[in-house]
This record gives C-alpha cells, structure tokens and sequence, in this order.
C-alpha cells in the first residue's frame, strides 16, 4: 500500500536505536524524509547510513532533548534545511525507574524532562510549521500508564501525560486538521529492553515468563509492528482517525493474560 509519505519531512525523536529507528526504516521505505533527532551523533549517522544503504533518504540533528531550549533549536534546524514539516514522532524517553519510595523530588522531575516534557517542547516549536502542512502528530506511550508497573512513578507519570496531552492535543487542532494520536507498546523488544532483561540472575527464564502473558501468540512485540501503525497513523490513509490511544500490544493490556 502507497501511504502517501513520498518526500514528507517527518521529525523522530529518540530514533538511533530501537523503536525509533524501526519507525525511520518504515518511513523511509515509504519515501519520506525522516529526520533523526537524537543525542550521540555516531548514532544518528548509523542509522542515517542504513537508510540509505537500503536506497532511502533521512536527516539527523543532535539534540539533549532533556535541555528545554533543544528542542527549538532542532525544530530551527530543520526548518533551514527543509523549509516545512510535515509530522513528528514524540518517542524519545526511557523507563529509569523512579520510584515512590526510591525516589526523590530532582530525580522525579529531571525523569519528567527526559520522558514527557519534551513532548510538549516539540509539538509546541513545530506547531507553526504543521499547520502550514496540516501534519499529524504521532506519541509513543506505555503500557505503564494503564497498568501500573510499580517502582517507576516518574515514568508511569509521564506516560499518563503523553495520553493526556494526546488527547488534549487532538481536540486544540482540529482547526487546524492536525491529527494527533498515541501508540501504546506494552513489551516490546528493544536494546534497551534487552538490556533490563540481562540485569536478571535468569534472563531467558525471565523473558520466557514475560512473553507467556502476552495473549497473541506468547512473543513480545516487534519494532517494524510499531513502526507500521507510526506510518500509517502519520499517513493520509488515517485521514480520519484522531485523539486516539492505539494499543499495538498483541492484547497484552486489554485482553485476559490467563488465555491459552
């Protein structure tokens, strides 16, 4: 299916590895122009240089989305080499464990910089360029925000803002027809999630014991399935689909985990 992306400048956040980069790779495939916005530099021309190995185009730009003022200057940047944009993909963050009884006031609120202030930081600063283009606005949440995790309030807490915002965010632009929606990924395999699967004593029997609860076919979530509906929910073919929380998840959140 031709989604209609071909030459669509289209900001991702937190895209050098993992979900982001899954969601470059498609919108690339597509035609669009991603435009990478991460903090290392080395991962951004990594994942620029697979792009184009496989015959796509993309962008990139450093930026320590934690600092408030990052945020614009990466919007600034694209705009001067660009000229518009016509989506953004908030996905940058990471569940750092911040929790209520391990936790403190700079920790909380230095995890709400790095997982949802920057939400607002982005849409805010592309908002004049995605009215011009009648964009859509795509929010990677998580599970966390549902279902409680336990041990990661900060990040539990930016989740449920992103759904707010989402939502929040769908009704203010409808004057505009800017399209704002969420996906929800509940266990997902990441490098980073790899990465808290090795902190344990047993790591397959851990991963095991995850992957059992997930209804649709016992497997964690992969990055091109998220990547997929981030395209689609991006693309014109989602003409009318808004203010919506969309759970990409194998009915890990909303179906019975006791199932066989």
């Amino acid at each position: 299916m031709d989604l209609g992306l071909k030459d669509k400048i289209v900001f991702v956040t937190g895209c050098a590895k993992g979900i982001g980069e899954g969601i470059v790779k498609v919108l690339a495939a597509e035609g669009a122009i991603p435009v990478i916005v991460g903090r290392q530099l080395a991962d951004n021309l990594a994942t620029v240089a697979a792009v184009q190995e496989a015959g796509g185009r993309a962008a990139q730009v450093v930026a320590e989305l934690t600092d408030p003022e990052a945020s614009q200057a990466a919007v600034a940047a694209v705009l001067a080499e660009f000229g518009r944009i016509d989506g953004l993909v908030n996905n940058a963050g990471v569940n750092d464990g911040v929790g209520l009884e391990k936790g403190n006031y700079d920790a909380f609120i230095q995890s709400l910089h790095k997982n949802l202030v920057h939400y607002y930081l982005m849409a805010h600063y592309a908002l004049p360029a995605l009215k011009e283009s009648q964009g859509s606005i795509v929010n990677i949440s998580s599970k966390t925000a549902e279902t409680g995790q336990g041990g990661t309030s900060a990040y539990a807490a930016a989740n449920g803002g992103r759904n707010a915002l989402t939502r929040e965010w769908a009704v203010e632009l409808l004057p505009y027809s800017i399209r704002v929606n969420a996906i929800i990924v509940a266990e997902a395999w990441t490098p980073l999630y790899e990465s808290w699967i090795k902190t344990f004593p047993e790591p397959e029997a851990k991963r095991k014991a995850i992957t059992e609860k997930i209804p649709l076919e016992k497997r964690m979530t992969t990055t091109a399935e998220i990547a997929n509906m981030a395209a689609f929910l991006l693309s014109p073919k989602s003409s009318h689909t808004t203010g919506q929380l969309l759970h990409v998840d194998g009915g890990y959140v909303h179906l019975d985990r006791t199932i066989q």
